[in-house]
C-alpha cells in the first residue's frame, strides 16, 4: 500500500483520547465530591497534591501551546513533514501528553490516591491507541526516518532524547 493510499484523519484519535480522559476525569472527581472514594481522602497533605496539580496543569498548557500553536502542527500535518525538533524532540505525541497533564493536574486537586489510577489509565488508553492508529500510519507516511524518531523519543512522557545507540 502506498502511503498516499492510507489518510489519517485530521484530528487522528484524539477527540476519541480526549473526552473519554475528560468523562473519567469528571466522573472521578465527581465521586470524590459525593464521597464515594473517601479511602482515598488525604486531607493533611492537599498542598502537596493542589501544588502538583498546578505544576502538572502549567507543564500540559505548556506542551499544548508549544506543539500547536508556536510549532504550528497542523500546518506540519498538511504539509506532510514529520515534526521532530522542539517540543516533538522530548516527546512523540506533546498534544496528547498535554491533555494526559492538564487530567492528572485536575485530579491532583482532589487530593485522593485512588484518582491517581486514572492516570495510569490514559496513558495506557493513549499508547495502545498511537500504536493502533497514528504509528501505523506515520510509520508508513515517513518509514525509516519515523522509525528512528520513535527509537530517540519517548511516545507520551517527554523527555530528553536518546543519543543513537541507546535503549
Amino acid at each position: 500500500m502506498r502511503s498516499d493510499d492510507f489518510k489519517m484523519p485530521a484530528f487522528g484519535v484524539g477527540p476519541i483520547y480526549v473526552l473519554s480522559c475528560l468523562f473519567l476525569t469528571t466522573l472521578g472527581i465527581m465521586f470524590r465530591n459525593k464521597r464515594f472514594l473517601s479511602a482515598g481522602q488525604m486531607e493533611w497533605e492537599r498542598l502537596i497534591f493542589v501544588a502538583f496539580g498546578i505544576l502538572f496543569l502549567f507543564g500540559g498548557m505548556y506542551l499544548w501551546i508549544h506543539a500547536v500553536i508556536l510549532q504550528r502542527i497542523n500546518e506540519k500535518v498538511r504539509e506532510r513533514k514529520l515534526l521532530t525538533t522542539g517540543v516533538y524532540g522530548w516527546v512523540r505525541n506533546p498534544v496528547y501528553s498535554a491533555f494526559l497533564f492538564i487530567f492528572t493536574g485536575a485530579l491532583l486537586f482532589a487530593a485522593n490516591y485512588l484518582l491517581l489510577l486514572l492516570p495510569i489509565l490514559f496513558w495506557a488508553m493513549l499508547t495502545l491507541l498511537m500504536k493502533q492508529t497514528e504509528e501505523k500510519w506515520l510509520l508508513r507516511q515517513f518509514g525509516e526516518e519515523y522509525a528512528l524518531y520513535c527509537r530517540k523519543v519517548n511516545r507520551v512522557l517527554p523527555w530528553f532524547p536518546k543519543r543513537p545507540g541507546e535503549h
